[in-house]
């Protein structure tokens, strides 16, 4: 990479960094005790989802069927989930969201937000958040094809 400045190397280390401190510390706000991250991280792709069976969301987590299956048995334990016989196809369960795991999907989500939003607000000047919302312009390139 011959042909790649300094700054353009140094900005892609830096970004990766501070991105995996900042979505670590983002998660910690809103951790509960009673979940690992994977049941945490699974409980909110059902959430995304809506209506999927446990290969379809092992699939997108990127695990293997029976660590899904491993994961998906505790949330139902802590009734946050719940399976249900697919209409189209009887062999099959679709798993969904119980009404305490979408509070709690939401719960969490506000109180991330609010964690967010309160640390611009005290970390940071009104120049400083203005130099954030810039950055953030730019580095959204990054996220398009």
């Amino acid at each position: 990479m011959t042909d790649i400045s300094d700054s353009a190397g140094r900005a892609a280390r830096e970004l990766r960094v501070v991105f995996s401190r900042l979505r670590r510390r983002i998660r910690e706000v809103a951790q509960d005790a009673d979940l690992s991250p994977s049941q945490e991280s699974a409980l909110t792709l059902v959430g995304k989802h809506g209506a999927a069976t446990a290969s379809a969301l092992a699939a997108a987590e990127g695990v293997r069927p029976q660590s899904m299956a491993t994961t998906l048995a505790a949330l139902e334990q802590h009734e946050l989930i719940r399976r249900a016989p697919d209409p189209d196809d009887g062999r099959r369960q679709l798993v969904t969201l119980t009404d305490t795991g979408r509070a709690r999907i939401e719960g969490n989500k506000q109180v991330r937000e609010e964690w967010l939003t309160r640390a611009f607000q005290d970390r940071y000047t009104e120049e400083e958040r203005q130099t954030v919302l810039a950055a953030l312009e730019l580095l959204d390139r990054l996220s398009r094809p």
